[in-house]
């Protein structure tokens, strides 16, 4: 009690002691536009802000993000076991990779577009024309033909006489549906071996008239052994990273 009455006489002291520290006072108002300008330079940071939240989504479709993450889901529902590894896991895992897949394409876009508009020496539009350059090359190598010729008929534009002619908004919904499918695919040879003993296991209780003894918990060791022994981790990580070269 003596010392809580100690610290409260002394507070004004301290107060006395410390120097004043101004307070900002920040002002965030709504006007009416007084001419074009002024539109203009609202509708400009309107623009900005929306790039800026949608700039994540933008760069993980653009990416090898989509196939990799995709796999790795197919990877656990096929060793059923529920939320191992989390999802946090997974996505750190995911982006890692990705920055390791993308990082000769991440370089040369820092190479050529970020290093010389930060030097001053080209303007924004074709820094973003230089950053553009190889994400396009990257998504073509990994494009099917057929999703893009899907995507350049919808489009009802000009048919291409070159990648150079493709539109970036064409490409991108392209590139995606095309890692969706290569990834698909994979999805399906990792369950194969996985149903393999899922059936033996099923197969095998059946037989010793075991039917209330679920097979899904006798064959989960199984599976995380069969996956232990052929070394799974190194196997998808390495088919992941050979499928997009």
């Amino acid at each position: 009690m003596m010392i809580l009455l100690c610290f409260l006489l002394l507070i004004p002291i301290f107060a006395e002691a410390a120097p004043l520290v101004p307070i900002p006072n920040i002002n965030i108002g709504v006007e009416a536009a007084a001419n074009p300008k002024d539109v203009a330079m609202s509708l400009q940071i309107l623009f900005t802000l929306t790039v800026l939240t949608l700039a994540p989504s933008i760069l993980i479709m653009m990416t090898s993000f989509t196939r990799i993450i995709v796999v790795l889901s197919f990877l656990r529902s096929a060793l059923a076991t529920q939320q191992m590894p989390p999802n946090q896991v997974l996505v750190g895992l995911a982006l890692f990779i990705t920055f390791f897949t993308m990082s000769p394409y991440l370089e040369q876009v820092n190479k050529d577009g970020l290093q010389p508009y930060l030097a001053g020496t080209i303007n924004q539009e074709t820094a973003m024309t230089a950053a553009l350059k190889p994400m396009r090359t990257f998504m073509f190598k990994q494009t099917r033909e057929n999703d893009l010729a899907l995507f350049v008929n919808l489009s009802e534009g000009p048919r291409p006489n070159s990648p150079d002619d493709v539109p970036t908004m064409t490409l991108i919904p392209s590139f995606i549906i095309s890692e969706l499918k290569t990834a698909f695919q994979i999805g399906f040879l990792i369950y194969i071996p996985f149903i393999v003993v899922d059936m033996v296991v099923a197969s095998t209780l059946m037989s010793m008239g075991m039917m209330m003894v679920p097979p899904a918990m006798i064959s989960l060791p199984f599976k995380l052994l069969l996956f232990i022994l052929v070394d799974g981790w190194h196997l998808i990580i390495s088919s992941l990273i050979a499928s997009f070269h």
